[in-house]
């Protein structure tokens, strides 16, 4: 990449940030982003992209059973900490959105959007959100951008949300991807996130958090991210195997492990875990060459079988590494 040119220092004193006409304190966070309620599985989500540095740990936010939110332009991250709030204690995601601005004297510079857990949404772009600034909204969901290098970014997302088939999470990338197609943030593109949550709340962040993912600075945001949505699944189907395996259901382990493989292949702890499984299920001369090149590629794989073979995690009496690692020299 080119060097840009190196200047002299140019800051303003630092209470122009602050001050009275400004308001606000952050800097712009301009982004394109989509909050949505899945009408079939009732699962909340919210995904963004920005060329600002680590958009993921400003703007997105939601909680399972209650909503899913973003805040960007002069991004408040109060806004989302109140919003939920007052959703969880009864308020419509109108009504949270509404009371959130009439508290904030510099409603004007923010841009905002709530979809609720019964669907509702709620959705603002200030008068003072740099242009190109707009939002669209439809049945469950809302698409909401500022500083675009196009009108009626948003409009496209909200179409290709709704034409997308798949997972909520899927579709809300869908959305991203419309936006970036369409020339989105005016400045390129540097990091991305998604957060999907259940329907219902669990109290348990490992069942009520389905996704919770970001690329905090990235030449390709939406690439990377779609790797690690990929791999999520993966993992997810890796973590019933793991449960299955632990209780003794060693053929529904095999099966879990197996599709986590078949969707990121290249991942040694997912091989791993494959190989596990299929050694203990009776099927050791076709885990052996998978154990064979984990080994080669590095003595740690052997040394987690041979701990994995002395603990008590694998179902009792069970002996199919021991064999493997004599095998495997």
């Amino acid at each position: 990449m080119r060097r840009l040119h190196s200047v002299r220092n140019v800051c303003p004193p630092r209470a122009v940030f602050g001050s009275a006409e400004l308001g606000p304190g952050p800097l712009p966070v301009a982004t394109y982003s989509v909050v949505a309620r899945d009408t079939e599985t009732g699962q909340l989500g919210v995904a963004v992209q920005s060329h600002y540095f680590a958009v993921g740990s400003v703007s997105p936010h939601a909680e399972a059973g209650v909503a899913a939110m973003t805040i960007q332009s002069f991004a408040k991250p109060r806004y989302a900490v109140e919003g939920l709030r007052l959703i969880r204690e009864g308020a419509s995601a109108q009504e949270a959105l509404t009371a959130l601005r009439r508290g904030d004297t510099h409603a004007e510079y923010r841009q905002s959007a709530i979809a609720d857990t019964l669907g509702g949404v709620a959705v603002h772009t200030g008068e003072r959100c740099i242009p190109e600034a707009g939002h669209h909204s439809g049945d469950g969901y809302a698409c909401l951008g500022n500083m675009l290098l196009e009108v009626g970014i948003w409009e496209r997302m909200g179409a290709a949300f709704e034409a997308a088939d798949g997972e909520l999470v899927d579709r809300l990338i869908v959305s991203l991807e419309a936006a970036q197609s369409a020339g989105g943030d005016l400045r390129g593109r540097r990091s991305a996130a998604v957060i999907v949550v259940s329907a219902e709340a669990s109290g348990d962040p490992a069942i009520d958090v389905l996704f919770n993912l970001r690329v905090e600075d990235h030449e390709q945001p939406l690439q990377e991210l779609n790797r690690l949505v990929t791999l999520k699944k993966a993992f997810h189907h890796n973590s019933r195997g793991d449960h299955h395996l632990r209780n003794g259901d060693v053929h529904a382990a095999l099966c879990e492990f197996s599709t986590a493989v078949s969707m990121a292949p290249a991942h040694e702890e997912l091989v791993f875990w494959q190989a596990v499984a299929m050694a203990i299920a009776g099927f050791e001369k076709e885990a052996e060459p998978l154990f064979r090149e984990l080994f080669d590629a590095s003595r740690n794989w052997r040394l987690l079988a041979e701990r994995v073979a002395r603990s008590r995690y694998l179902p009792e009496g069970s002996h199919a590494l021991d064999s493997v690692l004599e095998s495997a020299p």
